[in-house]
């Protein structure tokens, strides 16, 4: 049984002192590809660095995450589409808009968000969607980029089933992770209703550890838990949710 993460960010500090038994054993479980999304400038030499050490499992997308959209927004988005110039990456991600934090850099983060998604088209890349509290200001921005070359991944899914169909109705896929399992999660009650064609799984390790982790460090792993929820509430095989939701990752990503 092959999985696919298709959102982790393993670079990050919080696996500073044990990185590489995290990985290996999410390994161990059936954890094969690890996608990586981009906060910021400030860790692409981690990310790089991540690759080196894991090049048959490791996938970097790059992007300016909306909450590392500051002052010097446009120096970052110069960055970002430089990288995007020299080498391979599989998305332009994460990004978009995060009204949670602080709005004052609401248009800020509106602008870089159009700007990635035509950078993604650009480079025929898939997105990989950041939303809080933001999902009318997502849309609006997506209905003005709709089209046969806007794809890819609302990650970290928490919306309606309205904002689901929405979301599948502008090629998106909907990222699946640790809320799946939370009593106050709510997706759990119509996710039934959305056709696993649609559905990717993610941890966004090391954040949103899933039920019995909740409140601790998330990793790769635990996308053992996401799956068995699933398995739970579409009443068929965790073998037949990994095939269905590595493919639909694969058909995303492109590999």
């Amino acid at each position: 049984m092959i999985l696919t993460d298709t959102h982790t960010h393993l670079y990050s500090e919080a696996f500073d002192e044990d990185r590489d038994a995290v990985i290996q054993n999410a390994l161990s479980k059936g954890v094969q590809r690890f996608f990586i999304p981009a906060i910021d400038s400030s860790y692409t030499k981690a990310m790089f660095d991540l690759e080196q050490m894991y090049p048959d499992n490791v996938y970097l997308m790059m992007g300016l995450h909306p909450t590392s959209v500051k002052e010097n927004y446009q120096e970052e988005l110069s960055q970002v589409e430089s990288l995007l110039q020299q080498r391979k990456f599989y998305a332009v991600g994460e990004i978009g808009i995060d009204l949670y934090w602080d709005t004052s850099f609401f248009k800020q983060q509106r602008k870089a968000f159009k700007y990635q998604i035509r950078l993604a088209k650009k480079y025929r890349l898939p997105i990989v969607i950041h939303c809080r509290d933001s999902f009318a200001e997502i849309f609006e921005v997506l209905e003005e980029e709709k089209g046969e070359d806007l794809f890819g991944i609302f990650h970290c899914f928490t919306g309606t089933i309205e904002d689901a169909h929405k979301a599948i109705g502008y090629n998106m896929k909907l990222g699946i992770g640790g809320v799946v399992t939370f009593k106050n999660g709510k997706i759990d009650a119509f996710l039934k209703e959305i056709d696993l064609s649609h559905i990717v799984l993610e941890t966004d390790s090391p954040y949103l550890a899933p039920v019995p982790f909740r409140g601790k460090r998330n990793e790769s792993a635990y996308l053992i838990q996401v799956l068995d929820k699933l398995k739970d509430i579409y009443g068929v095989s965790p073998e037949e949710i990994a095939a269905i939701t590595t493919a639909n990752s694969k058909e995303v990503f492109g590999i």
